[in-house]
């Protein structure tokens, strides 16, 4: 360690206490460690690259972190954006002589703090110049889209790398949640290591409004939604779209695993991805085809052990990470806490009814079940019984034989449709469950409608309301709507 260096920066602070006119800015660090830190920089809107023609900062803490803000005004000031973007807790502590394990951490605090402040700066000022070759990837810290991303730049195209932070709450585990704090981090090391610039974002206010609410809101009417098709569809990839402009990108990019297919003179629609046991078509369902015409999929044609392969021989540390299972913002919390502390869903006893309206037990409350749910009733009776459905109004949830779920169609509203209906021939109401041959019961064009009936070719067992009805023809997504009682 050069302790000349560190000494410069704590006697000669750079920028410390400055916040320059138009400046925005990112923090990082508080309560937790006692360090905190916030860089503050000016984007020249006006020049091509995006160019920091100011910074400063102001810190709080140890001298290894008042130490930090000064580097990092002393590595971005007067860079172009996409240099600054590069700049990470490695470069940090590099420019002032290295720092040990102890102080490691002012160095991590301020490389967190440039980043957020780049975010901030990169929706409220940039306007870079569009680069055909130029492309955003969506990285989440998790071997998908650092695969995503390796691909596309050892492809020749020009790559940056965004990650949104998209929830933040002390009750998730940081860890396995892809949207938090700690996998914001996690991300822009692996975008660094890549030789990428990485933005990151902070969309906790639209997700919350967009996905989290609706969610919430879903549950007390007894529904069970899908907030990832929501996010997907009305959130996150748009937001990113428009990102996308502002850097200058032509394309996005994400390591789901799906294809576009594009036809001259029609829309481009999504298709299934080439790994049938990873698909994820169904959660993409609600995007756009103005979107999917702008949206690239690097893993659409590889199969999971393809995209292992490919870490591992590029020695990326998450070759190996586990995929994440849960819902990010349930990482690590219990569904019904979660619900009482975020929508104040708390216990609301009612009476499990049979199909006759007869009282069999009690409910802890109807955002707590969902249709086909066997365990975790409390009912006795001589053959198993399942949820059948849940009135909110009522406070009742209705249960029976498993058999009753079977159905041989599907109501579904708010029905959007990219093609007539005259193609449709699958359904598929779960993520990763199985695509059911079907018709709509009615001729319909492209374009909204408000109810629609899906006519299924053999029975199935039916899935809550609230969840997507995924409409297929062939391999192609063609439409979707919500699955209502």
């Amino acid at each position: 360690m050069d302790a000349e260096a560190l000494g410069e920066h704590l006697q000669r602070p750079r920028g410390r206490g400055h916040t320059p006119p138009h400046a925005s800015s990112g923090a990082a660090g508080g309560a937790a460690c006692g360090d905190l830190i916030r860089i503050s920089l000016a984007i020249d809107s006006a020049s091509a690259d995006g160019r920091v023609s100011d910074a400063g900062f102001d810190a709080r803490g140890c001298g290894a972190t008042i130490a930090a803000g000064s580097a990092v005004v002393e590595l971005v000031r007067g860079a172009p954006l996409l240099a600054a973007a590069r700049v990470g807790a490695d470069q940090i502590a590099s420019e002032l002589g290295g720092l040990g394990a102890s102080k490691r951490h002012a160095a991590e605090l301020a490389a967190d703090a440039l980043a957020r402040a780049l975010g901030a700066g990169v929706r409220e000022r940039a306007a870079l110049a569009h680069v055909p070759t130029r492309t955003l990837v969506a990285m989440s810290g998790g071997v998908d889209s650092a695969v995503a991303a390796l691909l596309l730049a050892r492809g020749g195209a020009q790559t940056l790398a965004m990650t949104l932070e998209l929830w933040s709450d002390a009750e998730n585990d940081g860890e396995s949640s892809c949207c938090s704090a700690r996998a914001v981090r996690r991300a822009r090391a692996l975008a660094h290591a890549l030789g990428l610039p990485h933005f990151s974002i902070d969309l906790r206010a639209e997700f919350r409004a967009g996905v989290v609410d609706p969610w919430l809101a879903g549950h007390a009417a007894g529904e069970t939604p899908n907030p990832c098709v929501r996010c997907n569809g009305n959130v996150r990839l748009d937001a990113m779209l428009e990102l996308a402009d502002r850097l200058g990108c032509a394309t996005l990019a994400t390591g789901h695993y799906a294809r576009v297919e594009h036809r001259t003179g029609e829309p481009p629609l999504l298709r299934v991805g080439a790994d049938e046991r990873k698909d994820q078509s169904y959660v993409l369902a609600a995007l756009a085809p103005e979107s999917l015409a702008r949206i690239r999929f690097p893993l659409g044609e590889l199969r999971k052990p393809q995209v292992r392969a490919l870490a591992e021989r590029d020695g990326l540390d998450v070759a190996r990470r586990a995929d994440s299972q849960d819902l990010c913002f349930l990482a690590g919390t219990r569904a019904s806490s979660f619900l009482e502390r975020h929508g104040g869903l708390a216990r609301r006893p009612g009476a499990i009814v049979d199909r006759d309206g007869r009282a069999l037990g009690e409910h802890a409350g109807v955002h707590t079940v969902t249709v086909g749910q066997r365990r975790g009733l409390g009912v006795a009776a001589p053959e198993p019984l399942y949820v059948l459905g849940a009135d909110a109004s009522a406070n009742t949830v209705t249960v029976g034989p498993r058999e009753a779920l079977r159905a041989r169609e599907v109501r579904v509203r708010d029905l959007v449709l990219r093609r007539d209906s005259a193609c449709v021939d699958g359904v598929r109401v779960r993520s990763h469950g199985r695509t059911f041959p079907c018709r709509l019961s009615a001729s319909l064009p492209a374009g909204r409608h408000e109810r629609a009936l899906v006519e299924l070719d053999a029975d199935a067992e039916r899935t809550a309301a609230g969840q997507l009805a995924c409409l297929y023809a062939g391999e192609l997504v063609v439409g979707h709507g919500t699955i209502c009682a």
